[in-house]
């Protein structure tokens, strides 16, 4: 096997006969007679699999001396893989090592085949153990390559500062959260805000669309499984929930579970622990779950499309999220942001609205909210031949609407304010230029600012 075995045994004749029958078993094995020199190999080669002998000293088989290498070992390594072995079997002495943070424990004299077997299985958890702690970094690489890259929560109408209000109540527990709104609100960028600001902003995020999971192979993917549970299971899997422990784990879409996933999920919420497809043997999590749905699912528990108890376990703290339409001028600022984000990219540095243009965005219903604000103002960017946009530029219709835009009373108030983030935006936040433009007095021009809250 590709593994690299450490036996740490003080008699000299079973550390040689170790050796011997395990080095056709291993890439590499390494024997040691002195428990003293454990951490210095430990730091100068790679260990897979340690198998560790608990009494060294003559006369003595308390394990004591074992269980304390075995947490020396775990301090200096904590996925290290530890099988202890002793020549005094005792229940008691086995459960308190396994306690500790063993992975198995062997009884001499021993049995050949059984020995090789439990080393292979230890060798097998560490594969698992390192996979799982690399797919973490690259986790916390990507979580810290793009911190300010997505797109920023924008929002001063007042349903989004309620929604802002209550993510910072949140984001500091361990409430389980349920995000609900219309496909394109930003519900995920409100979960990755939440989690980048709560005590786990440093471990691993996950993120997984229910969605795209078949019920077959839902328990593998979330719960993982162990080579030859399955046809085609070839090697051992770490699922999501093991892999996102210390961390977030989102779950998107949620409404999309069946009933029979919904069961297998919320028996994991409730007992904290998961077994992979064709293992009996627990694994405990620590995560912080926030779902998200664009479905009502008070609803679908009234159709029995949705288990109640399952319901209750995930919406500790429910956040609704307001679709674009209700945002009122928070079309004008995400259309400003975007502008800016998409000019930079294809240099078109000098491009800007006009107030046509904004009274068209604002009349729009925004069906697929910001994420179709976001892409109609890209096409725009891209297809625009002059240094302003016009409405024109603008192809925005949905399927079933005879015109492009729906008409919205306009009160002189909404005008005004409306005009004043034009001139805003024209003049890139400049208050100065902005009152020079509309031909006002700089301190009307503050008074207005403040009056709308611009």
């Amino acid at each position: 096997m590709n593994g690299r075995l450490l036996i740490v045994d003080d008699h000299k004749q079973v550390l040689k006969a170790l050796v011997q029958l395990l080095e056709p078993e291993f890439e590499s094995v390494a024997g040691i007679s002195n428990p003293n020199q454990i951490i210095s190999h430990l730091n100068r080669e790679r260990t897979d699999v340690i198998l560790l002998d608990m009494n060294f000293s003559a006369g003595i088989n308390t394990g004591n001396e074992g269980l304390y290498w075995l947490n020396r070992i775990l301090r200096s390594d904590p996925s290290a893989v530890v099988v202890m072995i002793t020549a005094y079997a005792d229940t008691g002495l086995a459960v308190r090592a396994i306690k500790e943070g063993a992975t198995d424990f062997v009884v001499k004299p021993w049995d050949n085949n059984k020995l090789i077997a439990t080393l292979q299985a230890a060798l097998r958890l560490r594969q698992s153990k390192t996979e799982n702690n690399k797919l973490r970094d690259r986790q916390k690489q990507l979580i810290r390559k793009n911190v300010g890259q997505a797109c920023p929560l924008i929002g001063k109408s007042p349903s989004m500062q309620k929604v802002f209000r209550l993510m910072n109540k949140v984001a500091g527990t361990e409430a389980n959260v349920l995000v609900v709104g219309e496909n394109g609100t930003g519900k995920d960028l409100i979960v990755k805000a939440i989690h980048n600001n709560s005590r786990r902003a440093d471990e691993v995020f996950i993120g997984i669309d229910i969605s795209t999971i078949t019920e077959t192979l839902f328990e593998s993917e979330m719960f993982g499984h162990v080579k030859g549970a399955f046809t085609g299971a070839g090697e051992d899997r770490t699922g999501w929930f093991e892999t996102a422990s210390g961390g977030t784990l989102f779950l998107d879409e949620i409404g999309n579970l069946s009933f029979t996933m919904q069961s297998k999920l919320l028996a994991a919420i409730q007992n904290r622990v998961i077994c992979k497809v064709g293992s009996k043997a627990p694994i405990p999590f620590d995560i912080r779950l926030i779902c998200a749905t664009n479905k009502d699912l008070e609803d679908m528990i009234s159709r029995n499309l949705f288990r109640e108890d399952l319901y209750y376990r995930i919406n500790t703290i429910v956040i609704e999220v307001p679709p674009l339409r209700d945002r009122g001028e928070d079309i004008i600022l995400l259309a400003g942001h975007f502008l800016k984000e998409y000019a930079a990219r294809y240099e078109k540095h000098k491009l800007r609205f006009n107030g046509k243009t904004l009274e068209k965005l604002m009349r729009y219903n925004w069906p697929g909210n910001v994420r179709e604000l976001q892409h109609t103002v890209e096409k725009a960017v891209i297809l625009c031949d002059s240094d302003v946009l016009r409405p024109d530029d603008f192809l925005i219709s949905y399927p079933g609407r005879q015109t492009d835009y729906e008409e919205k009373p306009r009160t002189l108030a909404e005008i005004e304010k409306q005009a004043l983030l034009t001139a805003l935006n024209n003049n890139s936040g400049s208050i100065q230029k902005a009152s020079r433009e509309l031909g006002l007095a700089r301190q009307t021009m503050y008074n207005k600012i403040r009056k709308y809250n611009l």
